[in-house]
């Protein structure tokens, strides 16, 4: 059969393998077949997902580890509403990721009869949680979406997108899809601006960096510029690693933290780079400035939110700073007294530790095991909220936490996701007991692919973090705690290796055990056993 009479399903696989796809994660089902027909034709592997929710945060794991946009195959219907989570996820953490889901087609939703995974409105329902969800009439209309997509991808804020493609369609015969399009590179800074920031710069005595996700592909012009200019940085819980731990002037990932707006009022000038200070960075309405701003962002949206900032800078981070380098002045700044920001800081350390007590120890004990290049993946347990502000990152891209979205499920199906994008580096999954039963059974995925991943399961019996919230609320704690299953008896069943360790020490040792490990473990850190508490 020539290659211009091949069913559509084929081609599209054929496209995305030319656009350099090597991993789909999904669900086949009656809907979405065809897509499957093509897989291996095209040469790309796919990993099955026990439920869609599971093969999203696997697209957005796998994204976030090796760059390349996460691709997803789902169903109509409730394939498309499963993997709606994930897709918030992505967005609210800018991951990019394709989701190519099979729709009805409108002549058949136009007969009256209820069809089998149905939605009222499948593209609107996804564009709800998408950048965008469109459906491809023809052929031509799926190339070109596929090809709009990896050009927003390479050259704009990196956001979920759907493609929705008749069932009917995907069986037809389809032309060849095109060559891939040469892409557009990211945005320059104006030079007038950029010039004006620099002088800006220049002026300030103590100038305050801000780095968030967007500047993480940036870290070395960065750390350059924070060195030149003698500036104080924090960091966003997404840009955690873009400035060096040893960095005198390194606030940290305590952005959150309400001392840091003292910090931001001793300022002179901020400079906030691929963040959009949003309300999960700064848990508060004001930064705590009276300075000028500028604000650089590849999305023009994020120049109108509550920190608008004085001067927006429409650029990508890497040209931006790298463009900003050869400007700034040596030995500029110098306004900053590092005892009084170390003390700040310290501060800042010893409100965290207060408000949940113990858990820092354990986090550092264990970040001191993790061997390098080692990948972390956290879910929203107490751990994770205390570890994403204590520990150190000595590069970005080390720790991955659905900060904006803030999802139960992540841990586990995203680092499947980055150990198949990276099946060479360490992968820790950490989750606590009950937000691991969101997707527990993707335990099954993790026993597929056949490669080594640590789960450290984070016991405090159930959800002690809302039973906190509500004691504090003056409520009485209610729906705040849940069966658990045997987990010895649970990682046996799916073939893992089990540790239950009784200490602080002991359970940090068997993380770095696990981690070298050809074989996934499962580590069961009960808080109780290991006296921090009941947190």
């Amino acid at each position: 059969m020539q290659q211009r009479h091949l069913p559509l399903g084929t081609q599209i696989c054929r496209a995305l393998k030319a656009r350099g796809v090597r991993t789909v994660f999904g669900i086949p089902g009656v809907h979405n077949q065809e897509l499957y027909r093509g897989i291996e034709d095209a040469g790309i592997s796919h990993v099955l997902a026990r439920h869609e929710q599971g093969a999203g945060f696997m697209a957005d794991g796998y994204a976030r580890t090796c760059g390349a946009p996460g691709v997803a195959f789902v169903i109509s219907g409730p394939g498309l509403t499963n993997i709606l989570t994930p897709i918030g996820q992505a967005h609210s953490d800018s991951v990019p990721m394709l989701v190519i889901a099979t729709c009805i087609s409108e002549a058949e939703t136009l007969r009256g009869n209820i069809r089998l995974h149905e939605l009222k409105d499948q593209r609107l329902t996804g564009e709800s949680a998408a950048d965008w969800s469109l459906v491809a009439a023809d052929a031509e209309a799926a190339y070109k979406l596929i090809d709009r997509a990896f050009t927003e991808f390479a050259c704009a804020r990196p956001l979920p997108k759907i493609i929705n493609v008749p069932v009917g369609l995907l069986a037809e015969p389809a032309p060849a899809p095109p060559k891939p399009p040469i892409r557009p590179g990211r945005l320059f800074p104006d030079p007038g601006v950029l010039e004006q920031v620099a002088e800006l710069l220049r002026a300030a005595e103590r100038p305050l960096f801000i780095f968030g996700g967007g500047s993480t592909t940036a870290f070395e012009a960065a750390r350059a510029v924070v060195e030149k200019s003698s500036g104080a940085v924090f960091m966003t819980y997404a840009g955690r690693g873009v400035i060096q731990p040893e960095y005198g002037l390194n606030l940290g990932s305590l952005l959150a933290r309400s001392e840091s707006a003292k910090v931001a009022a001793n300022a002179d000038l901020v400079i906030a780079v691929g963040t959009s200070l949003s309300e999960t960075d700064l848990w508060r309405e004001e930064l705590g400035h009276s300075c000028r701003m500028i604000r650089v962002d590849v999305d023009p949206s994020a120049f109108l939110n509550l920190q608008q900032g004085d001067i927006p800078v429409l650029s990508d981070a890497g040209h931006f700073l790298g463009s900003l380098l050869p400007l700034v002045q040596s030995g500029g700044g110098g306004g900053w007294s590092h005892t009084e920001l170390a003390r700040t800081r310290s501060m800042m350390l010893n409100s965290c530790n207060a408000e949940r007590p113990g858990i820092a120890d354990v986090a550092l004990a264990v970040s001191r095991q993790l061997p390098a290049g080692t990948r972390v993946f956290s879910d929203m347990t107490q751990f994770a909220y205390v570890a994403k502000e204590v520990v150190d990152l000595d590069a970005p891209g080390q720790w991955h936490h659905p900060c904006g979205f803030g999802t139960l499920g992540y841990a586990l199906p995203a680092a499947i996701g980055g150990k198949v994008a990276q099946p060479n580096l360490p992968v820790l999954a950490i989750a606590g007991d009950y937000g691991l039963q969101y997707t527990i059974q993707e335990l099954g995925t993790l026993v597929d692919i056949g490669l080594p991943v640590a789960l450290l399961v984070w016991d405090n019996a159930g959800l002690k973090e809302i039973e906190l919230s509500m004691i504090r609320s003056q409520i009485q704690p209610t729906a705040t705690s849940a069966f658990m299953p045997d987990l010895k008896l649970l990682a046996q069943s799916f073939g893992l290796h089990y540790q239950r360790p009784s200490s602080v020490p002991e359970l940090a040792e068997a993380v770095g055990i696990a981690l070298k490990k050809t074989c996934s473990t499962l580590i069961h850190a009960d808080v109780r056993q290991l006296g921090v508490g009941n947190r």
